[in-house]
């Protein structure tokens, strides 16, 4: 067992793991704890924390690692990371997502930029930044970020041994989805390779992110008299792009025919409407495009679609003007 590179006053090395639902956050906090704790002999603990199970919600991960014979008496959300690992870019940039990290911080960020425009992105003050196209590997061995970026964390951190996290990985798939390991191991195995890393001193480019808790906009003391609610919900304003996992439906209008099946399948209501005058000089409800914004890529749309008019893409192989418009004449226009 190696020496913790660095720890806090209470002797934790502490890991935040910020994500959504159906990337593998909680999976990931659950292998690197179980390497750590009964593979290399650390003590410490992970947990997660989430609202609702489905895709595209919020989840956290955390996990502390410390020496046997400090005893683990802490169980809050880690607020100062040594290491902070950021599964979405898409993300990347939320309230507070950087709070609490410093010059001594590690941070970990699924991105297809280079390191120097990462770090403009995220407005990240001091600390290492690690930036690895997860997203893209993850496709090509059609498997989750997450291995993926287990993959980085056990490079950098200099502790988690390599062996240790595929044991771990192995015993976790290979209980119910055996035939995913060999694809999961060499995912995390490209991983702890395809990833660039950098050392920002604090140049006062960027302030730090003090972590503090923004506590409760209503309550007893403000809350208008009959607990009406002065927001209404909407959904006008949602975007479900940080929920898609490399793959998106393209439609191609020149095979379209407005059956309109596509849109009764779709859970978010994504494609777009309107009326047109047909040959018969009739109105008719003609589709228009795939609204992105509102996709989260469930593809089922691709399935049922009977004529073939939706097929479907690995997203960053499409051009962006495609998805800006929301649809092509020939599907020959996605492999310009």
């Amino acid at each position: 067992m190696q020496k913790l590179p660095i720890v806090n006053d209470l002797g934790f090395y502490e890991i935040r793991m910020a994500s959504i639902g159906g990337f593998g956050a909680n999976v990931a906090g659950k292998i690197l704890g179980e390497a750590g704790i009964l593979k290399l002999g650390y003590n410490g603990s992970n947990f997660s924390s989430y609202g609702s199970e489905k895709k595209g919600s919020p989840v956290a991960a955390f996990v502390r690692f410390c020496a046997p014979d400090v005893a683990v008496r802490v169980n809050s959300p880690v607020t100062e990371p040594h290491l902070l690992v950021i599964f979405l870019e898409s993300i990347a940039r939320n309230p507070g997502m950087l709070s609490g990290v410093g010059p001594d911080t590690i941070v970990i960020l699924n991105t297809g930029m280079d390191v120097d425009a990462a770090r403009d992105f995220l407005g990240l003050a001091a600390g290492t930044l690690v930036v690895i196209d997860a997203m893209k590997i993850a496709v090509e061995e059609k498997t989750r970020v997450n291995t993926a970026l287990l993959g980085v964390i056990s490079q950098v951190t200099g502790f988690i041994t390599h062996d240790a996290v595929k044991e771990i990985i192995e015993e976790t798939f290979g209980k119910k989805y055996a035939a995913t390991v060999p694809a999961n191991i060499k995912t995390f195995e490209r991983g702890t390779k395809e990833f660039t890393m950098k050392k920002f001193a604090p140049d006062g480019k960027y302030q730090p992110q003090a972590f503090s808790r923004a506590g409760q906009k209503l309550g007893y003391l403000n809350q208008p008299i009959g607990g009406v609610i002065p927001a209404a919900g909407t959904s006008m304003y949602k975007d479900l792009t940080a929920s898609r996992s490399g793959y998106i439906p393209v439609l191609n209008r020149g095979k379209c025919t407005s059956c309109g099946e596509c849109d009764i399948t779709c859970p978010d209501y994504c494609f777009e409407w309107a009326g047109e005058t047909n040959k018969k000089g009739k109105q008719e409800q003609v589709l228009q495009r795939i609204h992105y914004q509102y996709c989260k890529g469930c593809l089922r749309c691709v399935e049922m679609c009977k004529f073939e008019a939706l097929t479907t893409h690995v997203e960053y192989e499409v051009d962006k003007h495609i998805i800006e418009k929301g649809y092509v004449n020939d599907i020959k226009e996605t492999q310009k």
